[in-house]
């Protein structure tokens, strides 16, 4: 399901951004291509004015110099004086030029009113015009001089423009082919990224849920069996019975309020109740309550209180007390007979320190951050009833919904210490 999820949005978002770039890319192209035609046209009225200059300043005319004009500005001249052609061996105009020659001629006259074969309507001063052909770009005009006149055509062709417009768009087109192909690797591998937490979130649950049944299953597959015992036992057997399936329903009850709690955390509509709370009155509160279960376990559980008044913590007093009681059950689980737990209280400038140190076995480097996950436990061989595995998962989402850090520490000599950090404010 998530790789063609994955393959749908690489598609999809290559196909917006891919096409977002075509439009701009588009756009840019027609801009340039509208600069490159405006800025060649303008060149050669540039140099059509130039040959006008020098055609009207000169009094011969250089078979060089038109050679020279023709090559340098890549230009095509035809050159009448008093309506008679200037004939040069080298600028015989071809069949096609001649005729690309007279329309010009023709489109001077029809649409410009600049009849090159009217000679008489020349005064003083030249007249000229410059207009687009089909494949030209095309410059007519009336050249006076003192021995008469001189009608003058000059062509451009367009197939080097046209080139350059061509060589224009491959580069473009390239560019954009370029930039789609990037775009699509790099929508792989970020919409990859983005899918990874909802695939992580699918397995989670998927592991969740699986372990939530074979954690429900067990209680109630006891029940069941304490039931079918009752049915065929004798009256004075039936108390013991009745005791279990108290005691494994109690089970379930704890195992789904649990759940129920880490739903609310994921849904985000765990609230707290916040309000000022004197965390070392919270710290013996806990320690009274603990204590005796400490020493029906052959534990010694300590205290240690600042000697320095504790400034009133915002929190959720029951929440807290709830994580305390979390980590004092989990120590309890694990550290062995004559055992020593101690919690504790400190400050500083930002943060309340609260602490539950142990000298049991300790947790592993590797096992530090996974001790908070779902239904973990760091013994696997252990089989203990009252404990499934999210506790300090528990304890982590309230920590964090105090805006506070809980972490895990070696003790000294060995151990574990569990640090609580709240804000101060």
């Amino acid at each position: 399901m998530f790789q063609k999820l994955h393959r749908q949005m690489t598609v999809f978002s290559t196909l917006i951004t891919g096409s977002i770039l075509i439009a701009m890319t588009l756009s840019c192209l027609f801009i340039a291509e509208s600069g490159t035609k405006e800025n060649s046209f303008v060149t050669f009225h540039n140099n059509f004015s130039s040959c006008l200059t020098y055609l009207g300043g000169e009094t011969v005319l250089s078979h060089q110099w038109i050679l020279q004009v023709s090559k340098t500005y890549g230009i095509e001249m035809e050159v009448k004086d008093n309506g008679n052609p200037l004939f040069f061996d080298k600028l015989n105009p071809s069949p096609r030029l001649q005729e690309m020659f007279q329309k010009a001629a023709e489109i001077s006259r029809n649409t410009y009113a600049l009849d090159l074969d009217n000679l008489k309507s020349v005064s003083v001063l030249t007249k000229s015009t410059v207009f687009k052909m089909d494949k030209f770009y095309a410059g007519t005009a009336l050249v006076p001089r003192e021995e008469g006149v001189l009608s003058v055509i000059i062509l451009y062709p367009l197939e080097v423009l046209n080139r350059q417009l061509m060589e224009q768009r491959l580069d473009f087109g390239c560019a954009v082919l370029i930039a789609v192909l990037a775009l699509a690797v790099f929508s792989w591998f970020f919409t990859r990224k983005m899918i990874l937490p909802l695939e992580k979130g699918r397995k989670e649950q998927t592991e969740f849920i699986a372990a939530a049944s074979h954690e429900l299953r067990s209680p109630l597959a006891v029940i069941q069996s304490s039931i079918s015992a009752m049915e065929k036992a004798a009256p004075d057997e039936t108390a013991h019975f009745t005791e279990i399936i108290k005691k494994e329903s109690s089970r379930m009850t704890r195992l789904i309020n649990d759940m129920l709690c880490l739903a609310n955390a994921d849904n985000h509509t765990w609230n707290l109740r916040s309000a000022p709370c004197e965390l070392d009155t919270l710290l013996l509160e806990t320690y009274e309550k603990y204590e005796p279960l400490a020493y029906q376990k052959c534990l010694h559980l300590d205290i240690s209180l600042p000697d320095e008044p504790v400034s009133p913590c915002i929190c959720d007093a029951a929440r807290i007390t709830q994580v305390l009681g979390i980590l004092l059950d989990n120590a309890m689980s694990y550290v062995p007979d004559q055992g020593k737990i101690s919690l504790s209280l400190g400050q500083d400038d930002h943060s309340f320190i609260l602490t539950v140190k142990d000298n049991g076995p300790g947790i592993p480097d590797d096992s530090k951050e996974a001790v908070f996950r779902r239904f973990y436990r760091g013994d696997s061989s252990r089989n203990d009833k009252q404990h499934f595995g999210l506790g300090l998962c528990i304890a982590r989402e309230i920590v964090l919904l105090h805006r506070g850090t809980v972490c895990i520490e070696d003790a000294p000599g060995g151990g574990t210490v569990f640090t609580v950090r709240l804000p101060r404010t």
